[in-house]
């Protein structure tokens, strides 16, 4: 059973290159697993007995078959690979006092076998030895001359793999034979990189001892530094800049330790820094500070640390402020950090970063209701957000986005239910437009004075209507209305057709008319008496169930009904948002807001 687990486990090690998820001194494996497979390494004789332990039977291929030492297998390994891999310290120094160029046979010595043969992953012994962690093998190869600088395939040095594995002792024997310790690997980190990453500053300090360099940028300019900003290694931290470390260094996309301290939420390391004079007002190439990091990932106990270390001025001269980018991951602890500290509710985007949207969004709250924010447009409009900023109704992106909360929480507010789209002219509110198939959210808005009446209104009554162009009337999937052929951003600034869409044509279209029905009952129900003008009849004749819906327009509405609706129509749009808190009966208010 061991064997077959031991040899899976080997396997995997190769096939990875040298790195395993769980490196161990010894390969545990799985206990539940069973020994039914036989073992899918080539394994020869010398193999065989250093897996078994068996120093004797080694020793004797040793004398009488030295060619079985440097036999390969598929993954190039020779027996000195497994030996070391597996700690095998007695087997290892047979097989490596049998590769002496004294000890082979002379029809041998042309083979290229030594004490740093590689594998196909360019493994040596060595760096086998050091990944198992068999400190006794890493010493008897640097002792029989290896050399400890040869790195993988991946560019990983015996080195670079003792500090990923936390372990001193190799790293002091490594480094007690010459390894250099400045050698990078594929993504350009060196060991100190590795170390301050594991926050072992024991490690740190025998590196920079053996002249480890303190700033060595990595291939994207990370230094030592700020990646221990990044993990919040404030021990790891505290001692490279006791070593002289630049708090201030950026990466080549202009990010500091502060902003990846700032990122992540590491308190401790945020406030180490701005105690040890890290730049609170560098920006990165985009220009975010850190105080914009922190707030667009959410961390509020940050934000406030940053925000009187930030200058008023920068965050002026932003593009963005970190309140927009609160306000666009829903932040709203955050938000509320902001506006205590005296952030401006009302502050717009810069044009430059405006115009990237067909909306031309510009304040903290219509970002936080485009991206579904609910309770940080809360805060924002308990704060005194301004519903009239941005060119678009934040209303309307509400409807679009089909969140009856924020709908509610608007109209609350005071946003105008009846306003329209900048780039689509209507004859009827475009909130209606943009429901859609979702009637309770058509229904709210009705229930707090959208005006249905405008729906009925037809230049053509019940003469026969001309077909609809489609320079005026077109359609977005999902949302209602389209703008200017872009489905995608339905609500956009761009110029309006010159001709205003008529309810008719819009509920006509091949894509909102299978709703009709439905759509056309509800606004009833929010009218007096409407007269359906020829188009309208028409879509409800298409459709049987749709009967019934023409029979109430064309019936006399009831007395009770137009009463409730003349009564709603005397009390405005106001009162009614409020009709749950007016002095009234319970059983009026039911017949007031439609419940009867």
């Amino acid at each position: 059973m061991t064997k077959f687990i031991y040899s899976e486990y080997l396997s995997q090690f190769r096939n990875a290159g040298g790195k395993c998820n769980k490196v161990s001194s010894r390969p545990r494996g799985d206990r539940r697993r069973g020994d039914a497979a036989s073992d899918p390494e080539d394994v020869g004789p010398a193999v065989f007995a250093i897996r078994r332990g068996d120093v004797k039977a080694v020793n004797d291929l040793a004398t009488s078959a030295p060619l079985s030492l440097l036999r390969e297998n598929k993954d190039g390994w020779i027996p000195l690979h497994d030996a070391a891999f597996s700690g095998q310290a007695e087997c290892l120094e047979i097989i490596l006092r049998g590769m002496t160029w004294e000890a082979l046979p002379a029809c041998l010595c042309a083979h290229p076998a030594s004490v740093d043969k590689r594998t196909l992953q360019e493994q040596t012994a060595l760096l086998l030895a050091v990944s198992s962690e068999h400190l006794s093998c890493v010493q008897c190869l640097l002792d029989a001359g290896a050399d400890p600088d040869i790195s993988s395939k991946n560019k990983e040095t015996p080195l670079y793999k003792a500090c990923e594995l936390d372990n001193m002792d190799m790293v002091s024997c490594l480094l007690s034979h010459g390894a250099t310790v400045n050698q990078r690997c594929g993504q350009g980190w060196t060991a100190l990189h590795e170390a301050v990453s594991r926050n072992n500053t024991d490690i740190c300090e025998v590196l920079i001892r053996a002249g480890a360099a303190i700033n060595p940028p990595n291939t994207y300019s990370v230094t030592p530094l700020i990646v221990a900003a990044q993990r919040g290694q404030t021990g790891a931290l505290c001692y490279l800049i006791g070593k002289g470390a630049d708090v201030n260094m950026q990466t080549c996309d202009g990010v500091t330790a502060l902003h990846e301290a700032s990122k992540n939420g590491h308190k401790e390391s945020v406030a180490l820094l701005l105690t040890k004079h890290a730049d609170a007002n560098k920006p990165t190439n985009s220009g975010l500070l850190p105080l914009h990091i922190a707030a667009q990932f959410g961390h509020h106990e940050v934000v406030s640390m940053l925000v009187s270390a930030t200058s008023r001025a920068r965050l002026r001269h932003s593009c963005v402020s970190p309140l927009h980018l609160a306000a666009e991951h829903n932040r709203h602890a955050v938000a509320a950090v902001l506006l205590k500290t005296g952030a401006d509710v009302n502050a717009t985007l810069a044009h430059s970063h405006s115009v990237r949207y067909a909306d031309r969004r510009a304040t903290a709250l219509y970002f936080a209701v485009a991206n579904g924010g609910t309770r940080t447009a809360e805060v924002l409009l308990n704060a005194g957000a301004d519903l009239s900023l941005d060119p678009v109704s934040p209303l309307l992106m509400a409807v679009q986005r089909g969140c009856v909360s924020t709908v509610s929480l608007l109209l609350e507010k005071g946003a105008h239910v009846n306003t329209g789209i900048p780039s689509c002219a209507t004859t009827f509110p475009a909130a209606v437009a943009l429901c859609m198939s979702n009637l309770s959210l058509l229904k709210c808005l009705l229930d707090n004075g959208c005006d249905a009446l405008s729906c009925f209104a037809c230049t053509y009554g019940c003469a026969p209507h001309p077909s609809t162009g489609a320079s005026h009337v077109t359609t977005v999937g999902g949302n209602g209305l389209s703008l200017q052929n872009d489905s995608t951003l339905p609500l956009s600034c761009s110029e309006p057709p010159k001709k205003a869409t008529q309810f008719c044509e819009w509920i006509s279209t091949p894509v909102i008319s299978k709703w009709a029905g439905p759509i056309i009952d509800l606004l009833l129900e929010h009218v007096g008496h409407a007269q359906l003008c020829s188009r309208l009849t028409e879509l409800l004749d298409s459709r049987e169930e749709w009967l019934a819906v023409k029979r109430k327009s064309l019936s006399p509405r009831p007395l009770l009904h137009l009463c409730r609706f003349r009564i709603r129509s005397q009390m405005g749009r106001h009162r009614l948002k409020s009709l749950t808190t007016l002095p009234l009966p319970d059983r009026l208010i039911r017949y007031l807001s439609l419940a009867d």
